[in-house]
Protein backbone atom coordinates (compact mmCIF):
# COMPACT_ATOMS: atom_id res chain seq x y z
CA UNK A 1 0.00 0.00 0.00
CA UNK A 2 1.09 3.07 -1.32
CA UNK A 3 2.46 5.69 1.95
CA UNK A 4 -0.57 7.50 3.48
CA UNK A 5 0.40 11.02 5.12
CA UNK A 6 -1.67 12.98 7.31
CA UNK A 7 -1.45 16.12 4.69
CA UNK A 8 -2.04 13.64 1.76
CA UNK A 9 -5.34 12.67 3.56
CA UNK A 10 -6.12 16.16 3.45
CA UNK A 11 -4.74 18.12 6.79
CA UNK A 12 -1.56 19.97 7.29
CA UNK A 13 -0.14 21.60 10.31
CA UNK A 14 2.13 23.84 8.17
CA UNK A 15 -0.65 25.15 6.71
CA UNK A 16 -2.87 26.02 9.43
CA UNK A 17 -0.85 26.74 12.36
CA UNK A 18 0.99 29.96 10.80
CA UNK A 19 -2.85 31.17 10.08
CA UNK A 20 -3.56 30.53 14.11
CA UNK A 21 -0.53 32.23 14.83
CA UNK A 22 -2.39 35.65 12.56
CA UNK A 23 -5.37 35.09 13.78
CA UNK A 24 -3.56 35.53 17.25
CA UNK A 25 -2.16 38.67 16.56
CA UNK A 26 -5.31 40.62 15.27
CA UNK A 27 -7.35 39.27 18.19
CA UNK A 28 -4.60 40.48 20.51
CA UNK A 29 -5.56 44.22 19.37
CA UNK A 30 -9.21 43.63 21.34
CA UNK A 31 -7.82 42.86 24.29
CA UNK A 32 -8.39 46.27 25.12
CA UNK A 33 -12.13 45.71 25.12
CA UNK A 34 -12.39 43.97 27.92
CA UNK A 35 -11.01 46.94 30.06
CA UNK A 36 -14.51 48.50 29.33
CA UNK A 37 -16.05 45.82 31.73
CA UNK A 38 -13.49 46.13 34.14
CA UNK A 39 -11.89 42.87 32.80
CA UNK A 40 -8.31 41.79 31.89
CA UNK A 41 -6.66 39.00 30.12
CA UNK A 42 -4.33 37.21 31.10
CA UNK A 43 -1.99 37.73 28.36
CA UNK A 44 0.00 34.30 29.12
CA UNK A 45 -3.27 32.52 27.72
CA UNK A 46 -3.29 33.60 24.60
CA UNK A 47 -2.45 30.77 22.11
CA UNK A 48 -3.16 28.25 24.56
CA UNK A 49 -5.89 25.48 25.27
CA UNK A 50 -8.05 27.85 26.83
CA UNK A 51 -8.41 31.84 27.09
CA UNK A 52 -8.25 32.89 30.34
CA UNK A 53 -9.26 36.49 31.96
CA UNK A 54 -9.69 38.48 35.17
CA UNK A 55 -12.03 40.48 37.06
CA UNK A 56 -9.28 41.38 39.46
CA UNK A 57 -11.16 38.74 41.44
CA UNK A 58 -11.47 35.68 40.05
CA UNK A 59 -10.39 33.96 36.76
CA UNK A 60 -12.31 32.69 34.17
CA UNK A 61 -11.69 30.91 31.62
CA UNK A 62 -13.44 30.08 28.00
CA UNK A 63 -12.76 27.38 24.78
CA UNK A 64 -14.22 26.35 21.81
CA UNK A 65 -13.42 23.15 19.53
CA UNK A 66 -14.41 21.04 16.95
CA UNK A 67 -15.11 17.26 16.71
CA UNK A 68 -13.48 17.19 13.08
CA UNK A 69 -13.90 13.89 10.63
CA UNK A 70 -14.26 11.30 13.26
CA UNK A 71 -18.56 11.51 12.77
CA UNK A 72 -17.77 10.33 9.05
CA UNK A 73 -16.16 7.01 10.57
CA UNK A 74 -19.11 6.46 12.38
CA UNK A 75 -21.80 7.17 9.45
CA UNK A 76 -19.51 4.04 7.54
CA UNK A 77 -19.50 2.03 10.08
CA UNK A 78 -23.32 2.67 10.75
CA UNK A 79 -23.69 0.31 7.59
CA UNK A 80 -21.69 -2.43 8.83
CA UNK A 81 -22.93 -3.00 12.37
CA UNK A 82 -26.52 -0.93 12.30
CA UNK A 83 -25.79 1.25 15.24
CA UNK A 84 -25.31 5.14 14.80
CA UNK A 85 -22.26 5.37 17.71
CA UNK A 86 -23.51 9.23 17.72
CA UNK A 87 -23.61 8.60 21.85
CA UNK A 88 -19.62 8.45 21.14
CA UNK A 89 -19.20 11.01 18.85
CA UNK A 90 -21.87 13.65 20.86
CA UNK A 91 -19.70 12.88 24.07
CA UNK A 92 -16.28 12.79 22.05
CA UNK A 93 -17.40 16.51 20.87
CA UNK A 94 -17.77 17.40 24.35
CA UNK A 95 -14.66 15.82 26.05
CA UNK A 96 -12.38 17.59 23.35
CA UNK A 97 -13.82 20.66 24.41
CA UNK A 98 -13.88 20.07 27.97
CA UNK A 99 -10.25 18.71 28.45
CA UNK A 100 -9.16 21.94 26.77
CA UNK A 101 -10.73 24.24 29.43
CA UNK A 102 -9.86 22.46 32.47
CA UNK A 103 -6.06 21.69 31.73
CA UNK A 104 -6.13 26.13 32.86
CA UNK A 105 -7.42 24.76 35.97
CA UNK A 106 -11.13 25.75 35.16
CA UNK A 107 -14.06 24.13 36.44
CA UNK A 108 -17.00 23.68 33.53
CA UNK A 109 -20.02 25.79 34.02
CA UNK A 110 -21.66 26.00 31.08
CA UNK A 111 -21.29 24.36 27.41
CA UNK A 112 -22.72 25.35 24.27
CA UNK A 113 -23.46 23.07 21.13
CA UNK A 114 -22.72 23.48 17.27
CA UNK A 115 -24.30 21.25 15.04
CA UNK A 116 -24.50 22.23 11.47
CA UNK A 117 -26.23 20.41 8.61
CA UNK A 118 -26.45 20.61 4.84
CA UNK A 119 -30.33 19.55 5.17
CA UNK A 120 -32.85 18.97 7.50
CA UNK A 121 -32.97 15.36 6.13
CA UNK A 122 -30.43 14.78 8.64
CA UNK A 123 -32.65 15.53 11.59
CA UNK A 124 -35.14 12.83 10.58
CA UNK A 125 -32.97 9.62 11.71
CA UNK A 126 -34.50 9.54 15.07
CA UNK A 127 -32.31 6.55 16.81
CA UNK A 128 -28.80 8.71 15.76
CA UNK A 129 -30.84 12.39 17.12
CA UNK A 130 -32.12 10.53 20.34
CA UNK A 131 -27.99 9.00 20.34
CA UNK A 132 -26.49 12.40 19.97
CA UNK A 133 -28.71 14.63 22.47
CA UNK A 134 -28.39 11.54 24.90
CA UNK A 135 -24.23 11.53 24.79
CA UNK A 136 -24.36 15.33 24.75
CA UNK A 137 -26.44 15.12 27.44
CA UNK A 138 -24.38 12.65 29.71
CA UNK A 139 -21.15 14.15 28.83
CA UNK A 140 -21.87 17.23 30.02
CA UNK A 141 -22.93 15.53 33.78
CA UNK A 142 -19.44 13.64 33.66
CA UNK A 143 -18.32 17.38 33.13
CA UNK A 144 -19.99 18.73 35.67
CA UNK A 145 -21.15 21.67 33.10
CA UNK A 146 -24.58 22.94 31.98
CA UNK A 147 -25.62 22.35 28.58
CA UNK A 148 -26.63 25.76 28.02
CA UNK A 149 -27.92 25.80 24.47
CA UNK A 150 -26.18 25.82 20.94
CA UNK A 151 -25.89 26.53 17.69
CA UNK A 152 -27.76 24.50 14.79
CA UNK A 153 -27.59 26.03 11.29
CA UNK A 154 -29.06 24.51 8.13
CA UNK A 155 -25.93 25.35 5.56
CA UNK A 156 -27.43 23.70 2.09
CA UNK A 157 -24.49 24.72 -0.22
CA UNK A 158 -22.22 24.38 2.14
CA UNK A 159 -22.23 21.03 4.27
CA UNK A 160 -23.06 17.56 2.36
CA UNK A 161 -26.75 17.02 3.18
CA UNK A 162 -26.06 13.50 4.82
CA UNK A 163 -23.44 14.85 7.29
CA UNK A 164 -23.36 17.51 10.42
CA UNK A 165 -19.98 19.68 11.78
CA UNK A 166 -20.31 19.41 15.45
CA UNK A 167 -18.40 21.34 17.93
CA UNK A 168 -18.87 23.74 20.80
CA UNK A 169 -17.46 26.12 23.08
CA UNK A 170 -17.52 25.94 26.95
CA UNK A 171 -17.23 28.58 30.10
CA UNK A 172 -15.44 27.89 33.06
CA UNK A 173 -14.34 29.92 36.56
CA UNK A 174 -10.52 29.24 37.90
CA UNK A 175 -11.65 31.56 40.64
CA UNK A 176 -8.52 31.55 43.00
CA UNK A 177 -5.28 32.35 41.08
CA UNK A 178 -3.42 29.56 42.90
CA UNK A 179 -5.18 27.82 40.72
CA UNK A 180 -4.33 28.72 37.77
CA UNK A 181 -2.33 26.48 35.57
CA UNK A 182 0.26 28.10 33.23
CA UNK A 183 3.91 27.76 31.86
CA UNK A 184 4.90 30.56 33.87
CA UNK A 185 4.87 28.00 36.79
CA UNK A 186 7.00 25.18 35.27
CA UNK A 187 10.22 24.37 36.98
CA UNK A 188 13.51 22.97 35.98
CA UNK A 189 12.76 19.33 37.58
CA UNK A 190 9.60 18.75 37.21
CA UNK A 191 8.10 15.30 36.33
CA UNK A 192 5.54 14.46 33.58
CA UNK A 193 3.04 12.90 34.68
CA UNK A 194 1.19 11.23 31.63
CA UNK A 195 -2.44 9.80 31.52
CA UNK A 196 -2.97 6.62 29.06
CA UNK A 197 -5.66 7.32 26.44
CA UNK A 198 -8.36 5.48 25.64
CA UNK A 199 -7.71 5.61 21.83
CA UNK A 200 -8.00 7.93 18.92
CA UNK A 201 -9.99 10.71 21.10
CA UNK A 202 -10.59 13.39 17.64
CA UNK A 203 -7.62 13.62 15.67
CA UNK A 204 -6.24 11.77 12.98
CA UNK A 205 -9.74 10.95 11.63
CA UNK A 206 -9.14 12.29 8.62
CA UNK A 207 -6.09 9.85 8.26
CA UNK A 208 -8.06 6.98 9.56
CA UNK A 209 -10.70 7.50 6.77
CA UNK A 210 -8.12 7.32 4.14
CA UNK A 211 -6.73 3.93 5.67
CA UNK A 212 -9.71 2.76 5.22
CA UNK A 213 -10.85 3.34 1.54
CA UNK A 214 -7.83 1.51 0.80
CA UNK A 215 -8.40 -1.60 2.88
CA UNK A 216 -9.92 -4.44 1.35
CA UNK A 217 -12.20 -4.76 3.69
CA UNK A 218 -12.51 -0.83 4.95
CA UNK A 219 -13.54 -0.44 8.67
CA UNK A 220 -14.69 -3.93 8.75
CA UNK A 221 -11.01 -5.06 8.82
CA UNK A 222 -9.97 -7.14 12.11
CA UNK A 223 -7.30 -5.95 13.86
CA UNK A 224 -4.67 -8.61 15.30
CA UNK A 225 -6.81 -8.81 18.95
CA UNK A 226 -10.04 -9.47 16.25
CA UNK A 227 -11.66 -6.20 16.88
CA UNK A 228 -13.26 -4.27 14.08
CA UNK A 229 -11.00 -1.48 12.79
CA UNK A 230 -14.01 1.03 12.51
CA UNK A 231 -15.34 0.45 15.89
CA UNK A 232 -11.90 0.72 17.64
CA UNK A 233 -11.66 3.68 16.10
CA UNK A 234 -14.62 5.47 17.63
CA UNK A 235 -14.14 4.39 20.84
CA UNK A 236 -14.59 7.21 23.50
CA UNK A 237 -12.27 9.78 24.65
CA UNK A 238 -11.90 10.56 28.39
CA UNK A 239 -13.28 13.32 29.75
CA UNK A 240 -10.99 14.94 32.72
CA UNK A 241 -12.90 17.29 34.68
CA UNK A 242 -13.59 15.57 37.97
CA UNK A 243 -9.94 14.43 38.03
CA UNK A 244 -8.62 17.92 37.53
CA UNK A 245 -11.22 19.17 40.47
CA UNK A 246 -9.97 16.37 42.62
CA UNK A 247 -6.59 16.96 42.00
CA UNK A 248 -6.87 20.73 42.94
CA UNK A 249 -9.04 19.99 46.16
CA UNK A 250 -5.91 17.77 47.17
CA UNK A 251 -3.68 21.09 47.15
CA UNK A 252 -1.42 18.87 45.17
CA UNK A 253 1.11 21.12 43.20
CA UNK A 254 0.62 20.69 39.65
CA UNK A 255 2.02 23.53 37.07
CA UNK A 256 0.93 22.88 33.62
CA UNK A 257 -1.25 20.79 31.69
CA UNK A 258 -0.90 19.57 27.97
CA UNK A 259 -3.94 18.42 26.19
CA UNK A 260 -2.13 16.19 23.84
CA UNK A 261 -4.22 15.99 20.58
CA UNK A 262 -3.40 17.40 16.92
CA UNK A 263 0.52 17.42 16.52
CA UNK A 264 1.09 14.19 18.82
CA UNK A 265 3.85 14.04 21.62
CA UNK A 266 5.14 17.13 20.11
CA UNK A 267 2.35 19.30 22.32
CA UNK A 268 4.10 18.36 25.76
CA UNK A 269 6.09 21.63 24.70
CA UNK A 270 3.23 23.60 23.97
CA UNK A 271 4.70 25.96 26.64
CA UNK A 272 6.98 28.77 24.95
CA UNK A 273 9.30 28.70 27.76
CA UNK A 274 12.74 27.13 27.34
CA UNK A 275 12.60 23.85 28.89
CA UNK A 276 13.68 20.27 27.55
CA UNK A 277 11.15 17.85 28.00
CA UNK A 278 12.54 14.59 28.23
CA UNK A 279 10.26 11.23 28.21
CA UNK A 280 11.76 8.25 29.83
CA UNK A 281 8.88 6.18 29.53
CA UNK A 282 5.99 6.16 27.12
CA UNK A 283 2.42 4.01 26.68
CA UNK A 284 2.64 0.68 24.59
CA UNK A 285 0.80 1.94 21.22
CA UNK A 286 -2.95 -0.46 21.23
CA UNK A 287 -3.47 -2.60 18.11
CA UNK A 288 -5.46 0.18 16.62
CA UNK A 289 -2.51 2.72 16.48
CA UNK A 290 0.34 -0.59 15.41
CA UNK A 291 -2.72 -0.99 13.07
CA UNK A 292 -2.66 2.58 11.70
CA UNK A 293 0.73 2.40 11.35
CA UNK A 294 1.27 -0.57 9.38
CA UNK A 295 -1.23 0.35 6.58
CA UNK A 296 0.03 4.10 6.49
CA UNK A 297 3.51 3.14 6.11
CA UNK A 298 4.11 5.86 8.68
CA UNK A 299 7.45 6.37 10.94
CA UNK A 300 7.49 6.63 14.12
CA UNK A 301 8.20 9.73 13.81
CA UNK A 302 5.03 10.70 11.86
CA UNK A 303 2.94 8.69 14.10
CA UNK A 304 4.04 10.52 17.10
CA UNK A 305 3.53 14.06 15.59
CA UNK A 306 0.30 13.17 14.23
CA UNK A 307 -1.78 11.40 17.41
CA UNK A 308 -1.65 10.76 21.04
CA UNK A 309 -0.14 7.08 20.53
CA UNK A 310 -1.75 5.94 23.71
CA UNK A 311 -1.70 9.17 26.16
CA UNK A 312 -3.64 12.60 25.69
CA UNK A 313 -2.74 14.22 29.04
CA UNK A 314 0.31 15.45 30.36
CA UNK A 315 0.48 16.64 33.86
CA UNK A 316 3.82 18.73 35.27
CA UNK A 317 4.20 18.60 38.34
CA UNK A 318 6.39 19.08 41.61
CA UNK A 319 8.44 15.69 41.95
CA UNK A 320 7.13 15.53 45.56
CA UNK A 321 3.68 15.13 45.43
CA UNK A 322 4.33 12.50 42.16
CA UNK A 323 2.98 9.48 43.83
CA UNK A 324 -0.16 11.74 45.26
CA UNK A 325 -0.92 12.67 42.31
CA UNK A 326 -0.64 9.23 40.13
CA UNK A 327 -2.96 7.62 43.56
CA UNK A 328 -6.01 10.29 42.27
CA UNK A 329 -5.54 9.53 38.98
CA UNK A 330 -5.91 5.96 40.08
CA UNK A 331 -9.16 6.77 42.21
CA UNK A 332 -10.51 8.37 39.24
CA UNK A 333 -10.17 5.21 37.03
CA UNK A 334 -7.65 6.38 34.83
CA UNK A 335 -3.90 5.14 33.70
CA UNK A 336 -1.12 7.34 34.86
CA UNK A 337 2.92 6.89 34.64
CA UNK A 338 5.71 8.60 36.17
CA UNK A 339 7.40 9.79 31.86
CA UNK A 340 9.83 11.98 32.91
CA UNK A 341 10.94 14.83 33.42
CA UNK A 342 11.81 18.80 32.45
CA UNK A 343 15.09 20.85 32.36
CA UNK A 344 16.03 24.37 31.67
CA UNK A 345 17.52 24.59 28.42
CA UNK A 346 17.15 24.37 24.38
CA UNK A 347 12.96 23.95 23.61
CA UNK A 348 12.56 20.26 22.28
CA UNK A 349 10.48 16.58 23.34
CA UNK A 350 13.21 14.01 23.62
CA UNK A 351 11.41 10.67 23.77
CA UNK A 352 14.31 8.60 24.56
CA UNK A 353 12.56 5.08 24.64
CA UNK A 354 12.39 5.72 20.91
CA UNK A 355 15.69 7.21 20.62
CA UNK A 356 13.51 10.31 18.40
CA UNK A 357 13.53 13.70 19.48
CA UNK A 358 10.78 16.91 18.17
CA UNK A 359 12.63 19.88 17.77
CA UNK A 360 10.93 23.39 19.48
CA UNK A 361 10.60 24.43 15.70
CA UNK A 362 7.88 22.11 15.10
CA UNK A 363 5.49 22.81 17.46
CA UNK A 364 5.24 27.01 16.73
CA UNK A 365 1.42 27.32 17.47
CA UNK A 366 1.77 30.85 19.42
CA UNK A 367 2.66 34.12 18.98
Amino acid sequence: MKKITYSSAGDNYNTKDPIKKLAQKSALATAQNLQTHGYKEMSGSRGESAYVFSNGKNLYASVIEGLGTKNLIADEVRNLTGKTYYDAIAHDTIATIINDLVSVGARPLVVHAYWAIGSNIWLENEQRMKDLITGFKKACDISMASWGGGETPTLKGIINKKTIVLGGSAFGIIGDPKNYLNEQRLEDGDRIILIKSNGLNTNGASLVRAIAKKLPKGYAQNLVDGKMFGEEALRRSNIYARLIKDLLENDVDIHYISHITGHGLRKIMRAKASFTYFLEKIAVPSELFQFIQKKSGLSDYEMYSTFNMGQDYALFVNPRDTEKILGIIKMNKFQGFDAGFIQKGERKVVIRPLNMLYEGNTLDLRT
